[in-house]
């Protein structure tokens, strides 16, 4: 059991050196999955209708402190059942199923383990982070399996290439750690320096400088504006950016401009939102609206081309972007019903080709340690779009009349945070 194994060294080694261990905080989830697909979905030929799914998650956060040092080592117990893994076995070399496990095979370690596996259920533990750190007065340094989360994009983030969310996922409270150094360095006017080095294994398992990602960022203050500059180079591409952030009346304007070099070609994306709090009727309430141009994208004329777009592809199969089209708007808003039950109704349009995804997440603090999050989603469109459903030919499957489309879904979790 090698993920037990490193969390009981990395603990006896931090108490021989006279460390502070703390079993800091942790939460259990359950999850429910339902998900109804057309009659002429492809998808049918492989999974019942409507599907379900039954999933856990159970999070122990562990950490120790002495002096400027301090490790952490999350640990994750994942049970994933139901109807999504024949799926995700029928079609794993799919770019367009994102794989229902979270597996290590490309990371530098391999903190993940299977402990039992069958054709409707899978048990398995690993740790998501596992990082040691030094804090100074003016330096960061931290090393080992961690998160970053970089840009400006509130839905559609594509600066965020770290692993970042979809822009319809629910449950945002972890993003799955990567193997990285990270260091930050802060300037005397409040501005700083950010570093990241990825290191990552490929396709044969071996260490390469070819899928690696190295990435500087400047943060700047200038006046009551942010201003964020970044140059990097992931995988084989370069990416340089520039975002921030002001004020505008009472809203907040925040914005970035990519531009992205490959062997094939070069892309320019975009992404730039408002966000605004108000009362209203006594309740308080937030929105955002968004613009998101994908540079990498495709007119839905040229649907039919998606297979032959290496760079777009290998994006979506890294779950780098979630997006196929060039032009997109996304809304959304959150109203505070009462203190404990909040209602996020949310819309994700392809101005393409005129389909989308609505959204709406209820939320509700049972009690104190207790959250139960539901969210009904509503995609709409006709067929071949990407919301209505892409024919399966573009996505290099060789049958007709079939579309990879899903119907109306559900989505139900109840978390105890302890």
């Amino acid at each position: 059991m090698r993920v037990l194994a490193t969390i009981f060294l990395l603990s006896a080694a931090a108490a021989a050196q006279g460390q502070l261990l703390e079993f800091k905080s942790g939460h259990l989830k359950g999850q429910y999955v339902l998900a109804i697909y057309p009659g002429d979905s492809l998808l049918r030929d492989f999974i019942d209708t409507p599907s379900h799914d039954l999933n856990a998650d159970i999070r122990l956060l562990v950490k120790g402190r002495k002096s400027r040092w301090s490790w952490q080592a999350d640990y994750q117990l994942n049970i994933s059942s139901g109807d999504s893994l024949d799926l995700d076995s029928a079609l794993s070399d799919s770019f367009a199923v994102p794989n229902a496990v979270v597996e290590d095979d490309r990371r530098l370690w391999d903190l993940t383990h299977v402990i039992s596996e069958d054709e409707n259920r899978v048990l398995s533990h690993r740790l998501d982070r596992l990082a040691l750190s030094y804090t100074g007065d003016k330096v960061v340094v931290r090393a080992g399996r961690q998160a970053v989360s970089w840009g400006n994009g509130l839905l559609y983030n594509p600066v965020d290439f770290f692993n970042p969310f979809d822009p319809a996922a629910v449950d945002r409270e972890y993003k799955t750690g990567d193997d990285m150094l990270y260091g930050q360095y802060l300037q005397d006017s409040g501005n700083d320096w950010q570093m990241v080095s990825v290191w990552r294994r490929d396709e044969d398992g071996d260490i390469s400088s070819d899928v690696n990602s190295n990435a500087v960022k400047y943060h700047a203050f200038i006046g009551e504006r942010e201003l964020d500059l970044l140059l990097a180079q992931h995988y084989e591409d370069t990416i340089a950016s520039v975002g921030g952030v002001t004020n505008w009346g009472g809203a907040i304007l925040r914005g970035d401009l990519v531009a992205t070099h490959t062997d094939i070609d070069n892309y320019l994306s975009a992404v730039a939102n408002v966000s605004y709090s108000w009362m209203w009727g006594g309740k308080n309430i937030s929105g955002v609206f968004e613009y998101f141009y994908n540079g990498l994208g495709l007119n839905q004329s040229d649907y039919d081309d998606i297979p032959n777009e290496q760079d777009l592809v290998v994006r979506l199969a890294r779950g780098e972007l979630f997006t196929v089209g060039k032009h997109y708007l996304g809304s959304g808003l959150t109203i505070e019903m009462t203190p404990l039950i909040k209602v996020t109704p949310s819309v994700f349009f392809n101005l393409g080709d005129s389909s989308g995804l609505a959204q709406i997440v209820g939320e509700y603090d049972v009690e104190q340690n207790t959250q139960l999050l539901l969210a009904l989603n509503l995609p709409f469109g006709s067929d071949g779009t990407e919301f209505g459903g892409l024919d399966a030919s573009s996505l290099g499957v060789p049958v007709q009349d079939k579309q990879f489309s899903t119907g109306p879904g559900l989505f139900l979790q109840l978390a105890y945070y302890f």
